[in-house]
């Protein structure tokens, strides 16, 4: 079966169990299928995608927003910055994937490849 007729049969069945768009399909997801990225909808993917994708996105837009609105303004080191903000990304991405792993087993969802 094609990625879009999985994902269109992913879609179907989460909205069937009246699971929230914005938690399964987010618009960084959602920006990610219309540059042409084969990536499952979050529930579907795997752990370690949901983290690396949700804690990149995160990371990077959290970590660029403090840069310029508050640690440059406090002092903070360029290099500590690049930390907290690593350290920020890995946090949520691993919140996040924990968070889908939780709603695929509560909706009883079947894996990608059984699609």
């Amino acid at each position: 079966m094609s990625f879009e007729r999985k994902k269109k049969r992913a879609l179907a069945i989460m909205e069937s169990k009246k699971m929230w768009r914005s938690n399964y399909a987010p618009p960084l997801l959602r920006a990610l299928w219309k540059l042409g990225l084969k990536i499952p909808p979050l529930p579907f993917a795997s752990f370690w995608q949901v983290t690396l994708i949700m804690g990149f996105g995160f990371g990077l837009v959290w970590g660029l927003v403090m840069w310029f609105f508050v640690w440059q303004g406090m002092g903070v080191q360029p290099s500590s910055a690049i930390f907290r903000s690593i350290f920020g990304g890995i946090l949520c991405g691993v919140m996040t994937a924990a968070f889908h792993w939780w709603r695929k087993k509560a909706n009883n969802l079947p894996d990608w490849k059984n699609l």
